[in-house]
């Protein structure tokens, strides 16, 4: 990817003669909003998301509290972002808890992370639905950052290798769910 200060350098030498507009507003208002475009252009460059075949980093630096950080290598690992403040989240903690009943004695490991900013909330939504799996918070913030997490719920799922192989943003129900044991039987059936 380039960005504006990574850009090629134009060629040297002199400029062509500017050529009178016959609208000089339209100048101005491209003049305008170059830098906006800019902006936004660079923001993109900036925003650098975890994608499909990327390794993911790893939990147990991520400053996240709450519990232990359960082992997950070479283990297939669903890590799940979510927020008590999120309907969807709240939809699909029963869901991968089942998930997690169904795959945790083949070697699946389920870490949800919360991106709550506020403790107490994180807490009461940890202790409404209970878990069968570690739900961490991400206190500061650090790994949802990192990943950069698209959207409320997000969950990634890695194979054993530490790399991501499937992104699903958003919880749409029982297709998701369907999806994710899917995906889930294809990596557990692949060689150690």
């Amino acid at each position: 990817m380039s960005s504006p200060e990574s850009s090629p350098p134009r060629a040297a030498g002199p400029r062509p003669a500017a050529v009178p507009s016959a609208r000089p507003r339209r100048g101005i208002k491209a003049a305008l909003f170059a830098p906006v475009l800019l902006a936004l252009a660079g923001a993109g460059i900036v925003r650098a998301a975890i994608a499909v075949g990327a390794a993911f980093p790893p939990l147990a630096a991520s400053d996240l509290t709450g519990g232990a950080v359960p082992a997950t290598a070479g283990k297939v690992v669903l890590v799940d972002f979510w927020a008590s403040w999120c309907a969807p989240c709240q939809a699909s903690f029963p869901a991968h808890a089942k998930l997690y009943a169904d795959y945790a004695a083949r070697g699946l490991v389920v870490v949800a992370v919360s991106v709550d900013e506020n403790p107490a909330a994180y807490a009461a939504f940890v202790q409404r639905f209970h878990p069968p799996f570690p739900a961490l918070h991400d206190r500061a913030q650090q790994l949802v950052r990192q990943v950069s997490v698209p959207a409320m719920p997000t969950c990634y799922l890695l194979g054993r290798d530490g790399r991501v192989r499937y992104v699903h943003e958003g919880f749409h129900g029982a297709d998701t769910e369907r999806a994710l044991r899917r995906e889930i039987d294809l990596l557990l059936a692949e060689p150690r």
